[in-house]
């Protein structure tokens, strides 16, 4: 049977997409359309951040990492590589580039020796909320603004903030987006 360019095929399969936003957020936004959404939604697989699934099984960040050094440089060189990469990395360190940053991580310590990990300002939030905290410098609204702006970025959902905070989600939504809502 030749199918010609004009003819009318019905599909028969699935489509697997993958977004690195919060898929609430881009609807809300007006950048993913609602009608495509219902057309694709019918199993969403929600992937937390490597922070979060570290945060609630420390484990897991010696699982993925003896994984990874296993598959880049075999079973010989992983155990010291991997008590370098633990030397060179802060212990509560976020892994902003999530599995990523730790593969490139672990060649970076394999080709240098090094790695310092992400320095920049706005990836140490989590530790500047804490250090906040234990200092005693902040205000109460400044307090739930940060840690609704802190969760959010964990979760990238409002209703998840709501969920675990207690906090209606519109008043989640007013801290997380501060001044401007």
């Amino acid at each position: 049977m030749c199918i010609r360019d004009s003819d009318k095929v019905r599909f028969k399969g699935r489509v697997i997409a993958a977004t690195n936003k919060p898929i609430d957020a881009l609807r809300r936004d007006g950048k993913f359309r609602d009608d495509f959404y219902y057309r694709l939604c019918s199993d969403i697989i929600t992937v937390p951040p490597l922070r979060q699934r570290i945060r609630e099984t420390p484990r897991e960040l010696d699982m993925l990492t003896e994984h990874l050094l296993e598959r880049i440089c075999g079973k010989e060189l992983r155990l010291p590589l991997l008590a370098t990469l633990k030397s060179r990395v802060e212990k509560n360190y976020a892994w902003p580039g999530n599995v990523r940053e730790l593969e490139q991580a672990i060649r970076r310590v394999m080709i240098s020796g090094t790695y310092q990990g992400d320095t920049s300002k706005e990836l140490d939030e989590h530790a500047a909320l804490s250090d906040a905290v234990e200092a005693g410098n902040l205000s109460a609204k400044e307090l739930v603004e940060k840690y609704c702006r802190d969760l959010y970025a964990t979760y990238g959902n409002y209703g998840e903030v709501a969920r675990r905070t207690g906090l209606d989600w519109r008043t989640v939504k007013k801290n997380v987006l501060g001044e401007q809502a």
